[in-house]
Order: structure tokens, then sequence, then C-alpha cells
């Protein structure tokens, strides 16, 4: 082997030596893996709302940036629901809690304050003039999510609530909302297109959650059940009376209720029971749905 030729093998092997001693042992690994992103994606707000409508609307203005939790389950009625025990100790990890003034609020909310009170507590009905309900008009209609009109105003208010504890997204929650905003535009605009020409505006329903609804759209709303009441017999003949006068053939109820009393007027007038349901999920499309079942039956 030739001198010069030895010289290059022989530094051949150092630099192979050097640059393996450079390398990390395969068993353990970088701090920073080369596949790794360059950071970790930030967990979600956890919030918690009273109903599922409300779900809706913070996840309209929130995006993925939010992780909502709903207190009163599906099928449940927010007059009388109790939370559970496992929903009270998951409002431990809630940045924020979103209440409406439903009734089992009024129960419940100094409790669900104290299990976080670090928590932000937001009334989503702030700035809303609620209808008296009943005759007295001691008890306010709760059903404010049932107005287009009065969610424009809940949801800015959920907007102002999340920008608040997430300042750094506040200008991503105000695109969502003028987005949102602009849906409703065109829900309300569809839902008067429907009902435009329907001369029988009046409808029947046992309990009543349409009235802020009724009112935007100029319709009536004929309750059977006021105040968790259920009617006497004398004042239900005298619905059955009414509802042969005003020519009423559809009584409206909803799932979270007994349809006994409904279904014992619509035999009295030989009409059906609809159910429509004030506490679906899908609020948008739920609305515009609930318009043009009005329609096809009060025309």
């Amino acid at each position: 082997m030739q001198p010069g030729f030895r010289l290059v093998v022989a530094l051949s092997f150092v630099l192979l030596a050097l640059a393996a001693c450079g390398q990390p042992n395969a068993a353990t690994p970088t701090t920073v893996p080369a596949t790794a992103p360059a950071a970790a994606t930030e967990a979600p707000l956890q919030v918690m709302v009273s109903i599922l409508p409300q779900k809706y609307f913070v996840e309209r203005v929130g995006g993925d940036r939010v992780e909502v939790a709903v207190m009163v389950e599906p099928g449940a009625s927010p007059a009388t629901y109790e939370p559970k025990p496992e929903q009270l100790t998951a409002l431990s990890q809630a940045k924020a809690y979103f209440s409406i003034g439903v009734p089992f609020e009024q129960a419940w909310l100094e409790r669900i304050q104290s299990a976080n009170p670090a928590m932000l507590l937001v009334d989503t009905a702030a700035g809303i003039e609620r209808m008296p309900m009943g005759a007295g008009g001691e008890n306010r209609d709760p059903h404010i999510w049932l107005s287009p009109t009065l969610v424009k105003t809940q949801a800015q208010t959920i907007a102002d609530a999340l920008a608040q504890i997430d300042p750094e997204y506040a200008t991503a929650y105000q695109s969502r909302l003028d987005g949102f905003h602009a849906d409703i535009d065109t829900l309300d605009a569809g839902i008067r297109q429907t009902l435009d020409g329907v001369s029988q505006r009046k409808f029947m329903v046992f309990h009543p959650s349409w009235g802020y609804f009724a009112r935007d759209y100029g319709l009536e709303q004929i309750p059977i059940e006021i105040g968790g009441q259920e009617p006497s017999a004398a004042e239900l003949a005298a619905l059955i009376e009414r509802a042969q006068a005003e020519q009423i053939k559809v009584i409206f109820a909803q799932p979270q209720f007994s349809t006994r009393d409904a279904e014992t007027i619509a035999s009295q007038i030989g009409g059906e029971v609809l159910l429509i349901d004030p506490l679906n999920p899908d609020w948008l499309g739920n609305l515009q749905t609930v318009a043009e079942t009005f329609a096809r039956v009060m025309k």
C-alpha cells in the first residue's frame, strides 16, 4: 500500500469517528424532534351554558377556540332541571358560565358560581327587556332565544365575554360574530317571507315558549299551560271552545312536556298535535322549520 493512500484511509477513519461522537445516542431522543410542530396547539376554552341553543350561539362566536358543555341535558326541562354532581364538578375547569334566565337557574346559579368562584358568570339576558308571561305579569318570559332579533343581542354579549377572558382572540370573535349576525338577518328575512300572507295569525300551544317569536312576526300565541300549571276542567273547556271559534286545527306541544292536555283538545276539535322543539340544538334550521310548519298549518 502506498504511503499516500494509507494517509487518506487513516484520515477517513478519524473523520468518521469524530462525526459519530457528534451524534446523540439513538436510544436518547433529542429535546425537540425534527418532526415536532413549532408550537403546541392551545387547548380550547372550557365554557358551560344552560341550554342547547346557547351551545350553538357560543360555538358560532367562539369557533374551535371553545369547548361547550350544556347543563340541561337533551329531553330535560329547563324549568325543573337539577344539575348532576359530575356537572358541578366539571365547572371547576370552566372559564365562563353563560346563563339565560331559565327557571332552574334561580335555584342553582349561586351554587354554580360557588363551584368555581374564579369562573366568569355571564348573563346573556343582559340588556333585554323580557315580556310578562301570564295574566298577573309578575313572571317574565325566559324564552329569549326564540327571537332572532334578541339572539343578536345575546351573541354580542357572548362575544364580549369571550374577548374579556381571551383577549388575544378578540378580533377573531368579532369576525365570527359579524358572520353570525349576517346569518341571523338572512334567517329573519326568510321567516318573514315564509309567514307573509298567512291569514290565520293565532296558534295554540301547550307550553308558552313562542311569545317572542309570535311578537316578532305578528302572530298570537294561545297557551294551554302557564307558569307550570295545567288547566282545570273549566279552563280546558274554555280552550276547546276558543280553538273551535278560531278554527284552530293544530295544537302544538314540545318533547319536554306531557302532550295529554294537547291531545284532549285536539280530539275535541277534530285536530292533531304537532311537536315543535324550542330547545333544538340546530337553532338556525329549527326556527326556519318552525316558521314553515306554522305557515303550513295556519294558512
